[in-house]
């Protein structure tokens, strides 16, 4: 496990070098280690943030020395905690840890579905294999970013695994469904994006009003459901 620092008021705890050979194995490691430092309540941290092979942890100083770290070393006071909370727990060999289960309602019509037939005469499909298959799986996010509460999900099945866009959009609508390369995502804010868009959905996946303010955490597992659009627009109004 490796310990490096994050600027001057955070830290980076690396528990695993290959995210692509045992996705849900390194997934587990990190949400272990989440999950033991939380308990830990180490004075000073205020937040940690998972993503796919590591933990950022992310402190205030002052509070940090007010407990008693000293001031021209409270990265290794930090660090010193961390490691003897985790040893303590032995908490990057957990495994097994389930987030909750988030059904996603996805209207995959042509309106919203900028892509799909892309994606499947990549695949070598028609576009409603494309759906079947895409609502077939269950998905985990493995880490929020790019915009806010926007998830990268494992679990795409091998066949719908596209390129991303040679050109990125300028703007893609919010609530739109992509895929890029082997993960599928979700545009919760209208943002530039270069994913495969082959729908979208009425749900609101980051409301800054909210606490949380996103819908979904790393973990998580997903499942797409497809609507109509009357459906798509009954959730909306």
């Amino acid at each position: 496990m490796e310990i490096t620092p994050l600027g001057d008021s955070a830290l980076l705890i690396r528990v695993a070098e290959n995210f692509n050979d045992a996705p849900i194995d390194v997934l587990n490691k990190v949400l272990a280690t989440k999950r033991a430092l939380e308990g830990a309540q180490i004075p000073g941290v205020v937040e940690l943030a998972p993503a796919y092979t590591t933990v950022g942890c992310f402190y205030d100083p002052v509070r940090a020395i007010d407990a008693g770290a000293p001031v021209e070393n409270v990265f290794g006071w930090i660090e010193q905690r961390i490691r003897k909370a985790l040893s303590e727990t032995n908490a990057i060999h957990a495994n097994g840890i389930e987030g909750s289960l988030v059904e996603i309602p996805v209207c995959y019509e042509t309106e919203f579905a900028f892509d799909l037939e892309d994606v499947a005469r990549h695949a070598g499909m028609h576009w409603k294999e494309v759906v079947d298959l895409h609502c077939g799986a269950e998905y985990r996010v493995h880490c929020l970013g790019f915009t806010p509460g926007f998830p990268f999900l494992g679990g795409l099945p091998p066949k719908l695994a596209t390129p991303r866009r040679h050109v990125p959009r300028k703007e893609i609508p919010a609530g739109s469904v992509a895929i890029g390369g082997k993960q599928t995502g979700i545009y919760p804010l209208k943002s530039r994006g270069g994913w495969n868009v082959i729908g979208r959905t009425p749900l609101q996946l980051f409301d800054p009003k909210t606490n949380p303010p996103a819908l979904l955490r790393v973990g998580d597992r997903v499942r797409f459901r497809s609507v109509t659009r009357g459906e798509f627009e009954g959730s909306t109004t």
